[in-house]
């Protein structure tokens, strides 16, 4: 092995930096709870917040769920791990390439390892292309189609107007506008319950000083559509949006896509409007109309401990999921 990795019971603070995706108010409203570290020949150091998370396995005296080893003498319980939601990745050494077959993960304790990394070549070999994400980038020609333009231009004509607040000085109306445009998305697309993040989450991330709220508010006043754009590791990332069932067939996100396209302009930096649920999707297809550009997303499946994994995954060895014992 040419590099060890441990955890750091830090609510990744070891990672934590101004970066959106690895800020303190990201990490806590994301619940994380560790910092993984990785030192490699050479003195490279790899840090990444992480969610560790218990394994359901055979229940423990204490409510946790425990595994055993002889004369039933209860060790840790069983744990792995996941970085938080989006792109938060590895606060790298610039350059580097660790191969996980040569990290001993032993002294990590976990079982397997989920990463999500940054957007850019990942600091781990063999990592998976996770998706094609969608860029506007202001360094090339910009692109839009002509019907996005046209329905702008309409929304405007109609009274529609837009704001894009500092997230720090956002009001608590802004915000109940915004969850509410979410979760009518959310319920839209059936989403699990996973992604109702609710109101405390989005609160909590909006004292980012390198987030936004884009806002399309309707004639009426009420917001239409929203979004939350957040700048980190080069990139201001179309994070997390949603348009309300009432205001629906005007199309109101497309004013807000433009406005942060400009906004990213402004700050010389590329636009992630990330993917779609599935290649080729409505979704995708909608976002393509205002980029110029696609690059790949990396993510990295890491089993840490190949013995457990297994007896764990026992009927699930051909789950696509990973890791298999969570399908």
């Amino acid at each position: 092995m040419s590099a060890v990795a441990e955890l750091i019971a830090d609510g990744g603070e070891a990672a934590a930096s101004e970066e959106f995706f690895r800020s303190r108010p990201f990490l806590e409203a994301e619940g994380a709870t560790h910092t993984l570290r990785i030192e490699a020949t050479g003195g490279a150091e790899l840090l990444a917040p992480l969610i560790v998370r218990p394994i359901d396995d055979s229940p423990g005296p204490t409510g946790l769920k425990r595994v055993y080893i002889s004369q039933n003498r209860p060790v840790d319980p069983v744990v792995d791990a996941v970085s938080p939601y989006g792109y938060s990745g590895f606060a790298a050494a610039e350059g580097a390439c660790v191969d996980p077959s040569a990290i001993d993960f032993t002294p990590a304790g976990l079982i397997s390892l989920f990463i999500r990394h940054t957007l850019g070549d990942p600091p781990l070999a063999g990592s998976s292309k996770r998706n094609m994400v969608q860029i506007a980038d202001p360094a090339l020609p910009p692109k839009s189609r002509p019907s996005d333009r046209r329905q702008i231009r309409k929304n405007l004509e109609n009274g529609y107007e837009l704001n894009l607040v500092p997230g720090p000085e956002t009001t608590p109306e802004q915000r109940a506008g915004f969850l509410s445009a979410y979760e009518q998305t959310m319920r839209r697309a059936n989403a699990a319950d996973r992604y109702f993040f609710g109101g405390a989450y989005f609160d909590r991330i909006l004292t980012s000083n390198r987030t936004w709220l884009a806002l399309a508010q309707a004639p009426n006043g009420e917001v239409a559509a929203a979004s939350i754009a957040a700048q980190s590791d080069d990139f201001l990332h179309y994070y997390l949006s949603g348009s309300t069932d009432a205001h629906l067939s005007d199309s109101p996100m497309k004013n807000v896509v433009a406005t942060l396209v400009e906004h990213a302009s402004g700050l010389n930096l590329p636009l992630n409007l990330g993917g779609g649920i599935q290649p080729g999707d409505h979704l995708e297809e909608f976002k393509r109309g205002f980029a110029n550009r696609e690059q790949p997303w990396h993510t990295s499946e890491i089993i840490c401990n190949q013995a457990v994994y297994a007896r764990l995954s026992r009927g699930h060895e051909f789950a696509t999921f990973f890791p298999a014992y969570r399908a």
